[in-house]
Formats: structure tokens, sequence, C-alpha cells
């Protein structure tokens, strides 16, 4: 389970940061910044944070509100465009959607904690902790932050363009989704330089 173990190792204003939307074949990159007050956080939201892959749409939903509405917490999101992925590729891209989520926090950071092992240039120190987001409370919130996000997201976007299951799916490259693509084609929403979809739009 997560903890401020590693948040307690450098000194601060330190901001976790964690990203969803790497993988789909449709839908932007949204990445997720929080900072947690540890002496004032709530019980049952350490208690609750975790890698948001391994939490219920039900469970990440409730944090979600709970670190939106916390007194003890500052929470950001960051999105990259399709148009942005295609045209920068999606590792520029979702650091530009971390730069932008540390950007909207609206305040000063010291140190960012990024999940994974590659991260943006910031205007702070930088620490890439690999499978962060089950090890830092922090990166576990902004993991929340980025999913809860992406998922309203892919479900609005399903509403505009049915019978891809995008509510579902999240725009990943599913068995549906793939029949959606057959019989409907691609939709503006996809990523165009993502082979699968590439390799559809040579066909026609």
């Amino acid at each position: 389970m997560p903890d401020f173990s590693i948040e307690r190792e450098v000194a601060g204003v330190v901001a976790g940061i964690d990203e969803a939307g790497r993988g789909p074949w449709a839908g932007p990159v949204v990445a997720g910044a929080a900072i947690l007050d540890s002496d004032a956080l709530a019980e049952p939201l350490v208690a609750g944070l975790d890698d948001s892959k391994a939490l219920t749409a039900a469970r990440r939903e409730s944090l979600y509100i709970s670190l939106t509405e916390s007194t003890a917490t500052t929470v950001s999101v960051g999105i990259a465009s399709v148009k942005e992925i295609d045209t920068l590729n999606i590792m520029k891209a979702t650091f530009l959607a971390m730069t932008r989520a540390v950007e909207a926090l609206g305040r000063s950071i010291d140190f960012a904690l990024i999940d994974g092992n590659c991260a943006p240039q910031l205007a702070c120190s930088v620490k890439t902790v690999v499978k962060g987001d089950s090890r830092s409370l922090s990166i576990a919130a902004g993991s929340i932050m980025a999913k809860v996000t992406r998922d309203r997201l892919m479900a609005a976007l399903a509403l505009d363009f049915p019978g891809y299951g995008w509510d579902t799916n999240q725009g990943y490259g599913t068995k549906g989704h793939k029949e959606g693509l057959e019989r409907l084609g691609v939709t503006p929403h996809h990523r165009k330089s993502y082979a699968p979809i590439r390799a559809l739009l040579e066909i026609t």
C-alpha cells in the first residue's frame, strides 16, 4: 500500500503526478497532480488511496470527490489532445499533459514525484518512481485524478460517437472497439499515429 515514505525523503512542497491513457487508440491523454498535507489528511482518505487500476470504478469516483473536496489536498489535471498526440508522439504529449497538470495546481512546488521511469522537464526538482502509484500516496492521488477524469471524458465521447464502446473500454483496442472501427470507420478522436488506426486509414 502507498504511504508518505518517498515524500518524506525530499524537502518542501511535493506533488505526485501520474497519467492515464497512453495505450488507448482513441481519446486524449490525461495527467493528474496532487499535493497532500500529510498532517491534515483524513485517515479514511489515507487508507483508501491506492493505484487507480487496483480500485473499482465506484471507489475511484468516491476518492476523486474526496480529493477535490478536502482542505488537505490540492489537486489538478492536465490534458493533451489527440491532435497533440499525433503531432508530438505519445510520450511528449504525456509530458505536456503532466506540465499542464502542475501548472493547474495554482501553487509553487519544490519537488515532483513522477510515476514511471521517465519525466518531463519541470521548473522544480523531479524524481521518477517506478510503480509509484502503489508506493506514494501523492502519486496514487494523481493517478485517481487522471483516471477518473479520462474515464468521464471517454464516457462523454461515447454519447457523441456510439458503437465503439468507449464508455466501457475507454478507447483501448478491445474486440468491441475493433468491430466498431470495422463498421463505422475512424473518428476525429482516434489516434491516427497509432499503427492499428493508421493501417485502417491506409486500407480506406
